[in-house]
């Protein structure tokens, strides 16, 4: 779980009451009222969790690099997005405001630092459905062909990126050039009313600094590799349902709330152990920014409201990210497989942003393992 008591949060940090309550009020730990006993506190695992890890000669080195690939402190500098007091920055601007005017277009000048107007081109014909395998295909074809990254300067790297995604985004949103890409998508799948939403969904997906599938992306470019073969690589990864695949798990619950009702599915949910993947996210112990201004923009289905509602009273989270875009694409009746197009489509951005910012580095990512293999003779 993503909170702790205090008997366990002082286990962990092996200290006394008092520091624990002085490191809350420092701002180090961030806690909560306990919903079932409001007189006790609740604090956030991650952040306990970090600061037991800092203590000098507590622990040794490669198992704090080892904590740290496992949703730990940042592994690698970059100057494109993070997560501060619960909400997402890209180089500075609050994602959640950028949503409300913004284009995925003009968030790409500001993550890739250009100062020109994107050029993507684009197919006029538009009565080709989207399809993540168009997109594998495209990418795969041009990835072994197109010039390495390595030893080639930032301009040149930004006029490759904008080829690049003009390839995705012909592949994920086939349409006239003339149209801004959420106008595209809309098109396509004759949902021009859903034009605003898509927008704003495909600014808040942008980027989301070291997940899985954009730390892939900049291994791949890291390695001189091509900015094609970094975006493939990236969305090869997104595909996982840990990842951009969680949408299904929000659709399957979904579908069992419709059967035998949003409480009985919830609690089956949780009795059976499964994760709802629909609820929390260990960067936004107070709720997911992104789903908060998703969900402000339009009103959720009824039982998508009552899944809400029962989840969150009884997993004491809020719905994430994942959940929004799920429910979005059934109240304007998208395809099912909507959520990961736009997820895709949008994520290309910042993985070309990452690529280009680890390139330009120079430096190559190679982490070492610690073995526990049998014994070396």
């Amino acid at each position: 779980m993503s909170w702790l008591t205090t008997e366990q949060a002082l286990t962990l940090l092996g200290t006394k009451s008092q520091t624990l309550y002085a490191n809350v009020s420092r701002g180090r730990i961030r806690a909560k009222p306990d919903p079932a006993d409001t007189r006790r506190s609740l604090y956030f695992a991650d952040d306990v969790k970090r600061l037991a890890a800092r203590h000098a000669g507590r622990r040794k080195t490669e198992l704090v690099a080892a904590d740290a690939i496992q949703w730990g402190d940042p592994v690698l500098p970059s100057a494109l997005s993070t997560i501060s007091h619960g909400r997402l920055f890209y180089r500075g601007q609050d994602a959640a405001k950028l949503a409300e005017h913004a284009t995925l277009e003009e968030v790409a000048l500001l993550l890739w630092d250009m100062k020109r107007p994107l050029r993507l081109g684009g197919k006029g014909a538009h009565n080709r459905l989207p399809t993540l395998t168009t997109a594998f295909a495209a990418l795969a074809e041009r990835a072994p062909t197109d010039l390495p990254s390595l030893g080639r300067s930032l301009p040149a790297l930004q006029t490759e990126a904008e080829s690049v995604f003009g390839t995705v985004a012909d592949a994920l949103a086939p349409g006239p050039s003339h149209l801004p890409l959420h106008q595209r998508l809309a098109e396509v799948w004759n949902r021009s009313d859903a034009g605003e939403l898509i927008r704003c969904s495909l600014v808040l997906l942008a980027d989301h600094e070291l997940n899985a599938s954009t730390f892939t992306a900049r291994i791949t470019a890291s390695a001189g590799a091509t900015l094609s073969a970094a975006v493939l690589s990236g969305l090869a990864t997104l595909t996982g349902p840990l990842h951009g695949g969680a949408w299904q798990s929000v659709r399957s619950l979904m579908d069992r709330a419709a059967a035998i009702g949003a409480e009985e599915a919830v609690r089956s949910y949780l009795a059976e152990g499964r994760p709802l993947t629909a609820i929390g996210h260990r960067l936004y112990p107070d709720g997911d920014a992104r789903a908060q201004a998703l969900l402000a923009c339009f009103t959720l289905p009824p039982l998508f409201a009552e899944v809400r509602n029962v989840a969150e009273e009884l997993v004491g989270e809020r719905v994430n990210v994942d959940f929004a875009l799920t429910a979005m694409a059934s109240a304007y009746h998208l395809p099912q497989d909507a959520p990961l197009i736009i997820f895709a489509l949008s994520r290309t951005v910042g993985w070309l942003a990452h690529a280009m910012e680890q390139s330009v580095s120079g430096h190559l990512i190679r982490p070492r393992a610690r073995y526990v293999g049998p014994p070396v003779e």
